[in-house]
C-alpha cells in the first residue's frame, strides 16, 4: 500500500537490516562462551576499541579544542568515564540490550518490535529505520579512513620524515583492503580476536605506566570535574562535547551484533575487558598531558616508550584495519538485505567462504566504498579533520533508539514513571552529544548526512518504482484461475514431458512471460509451474517450510519459495524439495520463463522526473535474475514488453 505519491511503499517485514555488521552469520549457541567472547573482539568493540588513537587528543588539539591544563584535564576525563557509563554501560549493556528480537539485536529490531497503529504509524516507523540504516553507510566511509590514518599518523611521532608519507601510505593501506574482500576474509578473521585482545592489552598497559608517574587523575571519577569544567568554559566547553563523543563512537555496534554473538560474551567483553582497558588508556593520556601539554598533538602514541612507537604503530594499524573489517563486511550485510526486501536492485553477490553463509562480497558496494574513503583520505588529509566530520551519524542513530526502546519498553508494561526517567536521562545525553556534533557540519559533518540522504532517497526511490511497475503489470493482468479454467477448456498444443517455470512477482495474476509465450508459440508446456519468491521477517527458514505448493488445475502448480532475510535465493536448490510434496521436477532440465520489461516515461508520472530517472537507471544495471536466483543460465528464456510508468 503507497502512502502518498512519492512515499515509500511499506512492506511488511521490518527486520531487514538487524544483521548490519557482523563478519558471519548467527552463531550456534553451542559454541563455547569463550570463544564466542574472543570472536566479538574482533567485531564488536573494533570501532570503540581504536577510539583512544584520536578521541581526547581531539579534545585539545581539535576544532573546539581547550587548553591542556590540569582542570581542563580532569573535566574531560571526567566527561570521558560518564559517558562511557552512561551510553555504553548503562544505555546499550543494561537497557537496551534488554530489547531483543528472537536474539537479534539493532535499531531495526527495536523498530520490529513495535505493533504500529496505522498506515501514518506504520510508514513513519519505516520511514525512522530506513533512514537509521542508510546513516550507517555514511558513517561507514568514515571509519575506515579516520582509524587507518590515525593509526598512520603514529610515524609522525618518530620522526617528521615520515609526514608526506602518511596520506599516501594511508591510501595503500586502504586500497590493499578493499582489494582483498574479493577473496574473503574467513582465513584472517579467525585471528581478529586475538589480535584485538593484544590491542586491549596494550592498551591497558600504557596507561598504567603513565598512571604510575600520577595516579591522582583517577579522581576525574567525580563526576564535579565535569560540572566544573563547564562552568569554567562555558559554551566553548559544551562545543568540547563532540570531540568527546569520539569516545562512544562504537556503542551501537554491540547492541546490532548481539545476535551473532549473544548477550553474555559482549557484556564479559565489555566489563572484564574493554571498558577497563580504555578506562586505563584515557587516564593515562590525561596524566601525560597534565605533565606535557605538548603531547597534545597525539597522546596516544606519546604514552609508549621511543623503543615501542613503530611496534605500536603496527599493532594500531593492525586493530583499525580489524575495526575497518567489520563496517565492510556490515555494509555487505545491510545491502543484501536491503536487496531481499526490495530497497536496492539486485546485485552481484559473491560467497568468498563454502562454510560461511556470511561471508559475503558485493563487488559493486566495495568499490563505492572504496572510492569515497579515499576520496575522504585525500580530501581531509588528517584524522584531526576527519574528526570533524565523526559522530553526527552515530549521534542520529543513537537518538532514534533511544525513542524507539521507550515505545518497546511501555508496551511491554514497564513501569511508565521508571521509564519516563531512563528516556529522559539517555535522551538528554543524546541530545547534548547530537548538538554539539551539529556544530560541526559545516566542518564536515555534512558528509555522512549528503552519504545517508543519498542513499534513503535510492532505497525509497527503488522501493517507490518497484511498486509503481508491479501495479501497472498487475492492472493488466488476467487472474490466473481464470486463464488456467480457459486453458482447460481449449485444445491447446502440449509440449510433452516438458516443464516450464513462470517467475512471478504477483501470485494471484498470470505471468507475462507465459501469455507472451503462448501468444507467438502457440504452446503449452506439460507443466505449467507459477513461481513466487517471499522473503520473510525471520534470518532463515527451515527447509520444511521453503517450499508451497497448490494445485491449480491439470498441468499448473503454483509454487512459492521462502527465504529469511539473511539468506540468498537458490531456487533450483528449493525446486529439488518439491518432490516431497508429491511434485517431482527436475529443476536443472525445466525452462525458466522469464519477463524482462522495457520502462518508458508515461504521460502522467508517477514519480518526479528525477526519481523516474534514477528508477530508470537502476532498472538497466541492476543485476540479472538469471544470476541472483542462481538459475541454470542455458535454461532461461526472457521474453520482453514495455511498460508505460
Amino acid at each position: 500500500m503507497a502512502v502518498g505519491q512519492d512515499s515509500l511503499v511499506p512492506l511488511p517485514n521490518l527486520e531487514f537490516f538487524i544483521a548490519m555488521t557482523s563478519l558471519s552469520p548467527v552463531r550456534e549457541r553451542s559454541t563455547p562462551l569463550s570463544i564466542l567472547a574472543l570472536g566479538a573482539l574482533g567485531v564488536v568493540y573494533g570501532d570503540i576499541g581504536t577510539s583512544p588513537l584520536y578521541a581526547l587528543r581531539e579534545c585539545f588539539l581539535g576544532a573546539h579544542a581547550v587548553a591542556a591544563t590540569r582542570a581542563n584535564v580532569l573535566g574531560v576525563l571526567s566527561l570521558v568515564v560518564w559517558a562511557l557509563v552512561i551510553i555504553v554501560t548503562l544505555k546499550y549493556h543494561v537497557y537496551v540490550i534488554r530489547f531483543d528480537n528472537e536474539g537479534e539485536g539493532g535499531i531495526l529490531a527495536l523498530l520490529a518490535l513495535l505493533r504500529p497503529v496505522g498506515r501514518k504509524r506504520h510508514f513513519v516507523l519505516l520511514a525512522l529505520g530506513l533512514f537509521g540504516a542508510a546513516l550507517l553507510y555514511g558513517d561507514g566511509i568514515i571509519t575506515p579512513a579516520i582509524s587507518v590514518l590515525s593509526a598512520v599518523e603514529g610515524l609522525e611521532i618518530a620522526t617528521s620524515f615520515f609526514t608526506p608519507y602518511v596520506v599516501p601510505a594511508t591510501v595503500a593501506i586502504l586500497v590493499g583492503l578493499f582489494l582483498v574482500q574479493r577473496k574473503g576474509t574467513a582465513g584472517i578473521g579467525k585471528i581478529f580476536g586475538p589480535i584485538m585482545l593484544v590491542w586491549f592489552a596494550t592498551l591497558a598497559f600504557l596507561g598504567v605506566r603513565s598512571l604510575a608517574h600520577d595516579p591522582s587523575v583517577l579522581a576525574a571519577v567525580n563526576p564535579l570535574y565535569a560540572i566544573r569544567f563547564f562552568g569554567a568554559n562555558g559554551w566553548h566547553g559544551f562545543l568540547v562535547l563532540g570531540a568527546v563523543f569520539l569516545v562512544a563512537t562504537g556503542g551501537e555496534a554491540l547492541y546490532a551484533d548481539l545476535g551473532h554473538f549473544g548477550e553474555h560474551p559482549i557484556q564479559i567483553d565489555w566489563f572484564s575487558i574493554v571498558a577497563p582497558a580504555l578506562l586505563l588508556n584515557y587516564f593515562g593520556q590525561g596524566a601525560l598531558l597534565i605533565h606535557d601539554p605538548a603531547a597534545a598533538k597525539n597522546p596516544f602514541f606519546l604514552l609508549a616508550p621511543s623503543w615501542a612507537l613503530l611496534p605500536l604503530v603496527v599493532l594500531a594499524t593492525a586493530a583499525t584495519i580489524i575495526a575497518s573489517q567489520a563496517v565492510i563486511s556490515g555494509a555487505f550485510s545491510l545491502t543484501r538485505q536491503a536487496v531481499q526486501l526490495g530497497y536496492l536492485p539486485r546485485m552481484n553477490i559473491v560467497h568468498t567462504s563454502p562454510g560461511e553463509i556470511g561471508q559475503i562480497y558485493i563487488p559493486a558496494v566495495n568499490w563505492l566504498l572504496m572510492l569515497a574513503t579515499i576520496g575522504l583520505v585525500l580530501g581531509f588529509r588528517s584524522s584531526s579533520n576527519l574528526a570533524a566530520a565523526y559522530g553526527i551519524a552515530v549521534t542520529t542513530t543513537m537518538i532514534i533508539t533511544t525513542a524507539l526502546a521507550f515505545f518497546v519498553a511501555r508496551q511491554r508494561g514497564w513501569n511508565m514513571p521508571a521509564l519516563i526517567a531512563v528516556t529522559v536521562l539517555f535522551l538528554t545525553v543524546d541530545l547534548a552529544f547530537f548538538a554539539a556534533n551539529f556544530v560541526k557540519i559545516r566542518q564536515g559533518g555534512w558528509v555522512p548526512l549528503l552519504v545517508a540522504a543519498s542513499v534513503y532517497g535510492l532505497m525509497t526511490t527503488w522501493n517507490r518504482g518497484r511498486f509503481l511497475l508491479e501495479r501497472q503489470v498487475a492492472q493488466s493482468a488476467l487472474p490466473v484461475e481464470a486463464f488456467v479454467a480457459d486453458a482447460s477448456r481449449r485444445p491447446l498444443l502440449r509440449a510433452a514431458g516438458k516443464t516450464a517455470i513462470f517467475l512471478s512477482g504477483d501470485p494471484a495474476g498470470t505471468p507475462i512471460a507465459l501469455l507472451h509465450n503462448l501468444k507467438h508459440n502457440g504452446v503449452l508446456h506439460e507443466r505449467n509451474i507459477f513461481l513466487t519468491v517471499a522473503v520473510e521477517d525471520v534470518p532463515h527458514v527451515p527447509a520444511t517450510q521453503r517450499l508451497g505448493i497448490e494445485s491449480l488445475g491439470p498441468g499448473f502448480w503454483r509454487l512459492s519459495v521462502h527465504y529469511g532475510f539473511m539468506e540468498d535465493p537458490d531456487l533450483p536448490a528449493a525446486l529439488s524439495l518439491a518432490g516431497t510434496q508429491g511434485l517431482a521436477l527436475d529443476p536443472f532440465m525445466a525452462t525458466y520463463f522469464l519477463s524482462r520489461n522495457t520502462l518508458l516515461p508515461g504521460p502522467r508520472p508517477a514519480m518526479a522526473k528525477w526519481r523516474e530517472n534514477l528508477f530508470f537507471f537502476l532498472s538497466r544495471n541492476a543485476s540479472r535474475p538469471t544470476q541472483y536466483y542462481r538459475l541454470p543460465p542455458n535454461r532461461v528464456i526472457e521474453l520482453g514488453m514495455q511498460v508505460l510508468l
